[in-house]
């Protein structure tokens, strides 16, 4: 059903509206109240699952929202709970099993290992690692081969239509999809005039060039993303603070650039 509200937000997590060490999102209250008193729509896009990002959304209020889910793999809907189907995400298990012996036990995969062994992993605390481990559509693991095993890997991966993202810390396959492929069927369907993406990693670089306005959150833990096509003309621009305070602040000037006149 198409809604055609005003403005639409895409918003990473991770060191974007959550703080990288306290895992907070306090300092982004002011915008995302100013957001709420717009009637704008806030759409969350991680590498988490349904089942972390269902958690959060309610935390948050913003359950009649859909949000994309690991890292694009899969969206949650609005106002379920569930963790959804997860048959794409047996399927995967069996095309990565299949590999070769020589390569599959280079990777380990969240479905390799016990929930103590992925909050290990991660850094998450048990019962957040439980929930990572709640997958439905993509496999995140730590690859332990040299670079050409890996290329052989891919080759594999790409011969069973899986497709393969590198981040920071994890190698995730899936069936295809990403956060910006997500976002411009979410664009489609409720028909925003305005559109504001925000995220800090290079996963987020496609959503950022897909939006209207794009948001490059500043991240002391990582290095910053080179400069993208857009910053010239004030299409992409990039915040001071990092995290939910640079979030917090980004929102509330672009509100003012994109008020009904």
């Amino acid at each position: 059903m198409k809604s055609n509200i005003h403005l639409m937000v895409f918003t990473d997590l991770d060191g974007t509206l959550i703080d990288h060490d306290t895992y907070r999102w306090d300092a982004a209250q002011e915008a995302l109240s100013a957001l709420g008193s717009a009637a704008a729509g806030v759409v969350l896009a991680s590498s988490k699952t349904a089942a972390e990002v269902g958690a959060l959304r309610a935390e948050l209020g913003l359950q009649q929202w859909p949000a994309i889910v690991e890292n694009g793999a899969g969206v949650l809907p609005p106002h379920v709970c569930d963790t959804p189907d997860n048959a794409p995400y047996i399927a995967l298990r069996r095309a990565l099993d299949k590999a070769p012996e020589a390569l599959r036990h280079l990777f380990r995969g969240f479905g390799d290992a016990t929930t103590a062994e992925v909050a290990e992993m991660t850094g998450l605390p048990l019962r957040d690692a439980r929930l990572a481990k709640q997958r439905a559509f993509s496999e995140p693991g730590q690859w332990s081969g040299t670079d050409t095993q890996k290329a052989e890997f891919l080759i594999y991966l790409q011969n069973n239509d899986v497709t393969a993202q590198q981040g920071g810390r994890f190698l995730t396959l899936s069936f295809g999809g990403n956060k910006a492929d997500q976002m411009r069927k979410i664009i489609a369907a409720y028909q925003p005039q305005h559109t504001i993406a925000l995220g800090d990693a290079p996963n987020d670089v496609q959503m950022l060039k897909t939006a209207e306005f794009g948001v490059v959150i500043a991240n002391p833990h990582r290095p910053p993303l080179p400069p993208l096509k857009g910053e010239a003309t004030g299409h992409i621009i990039r915040t001071k603070a990092a995290g939910p305070s640079g979030w917090n602040a980004a929102i509330l000037d672009l509100l003012k650039r994109l008020e009904p006149r």
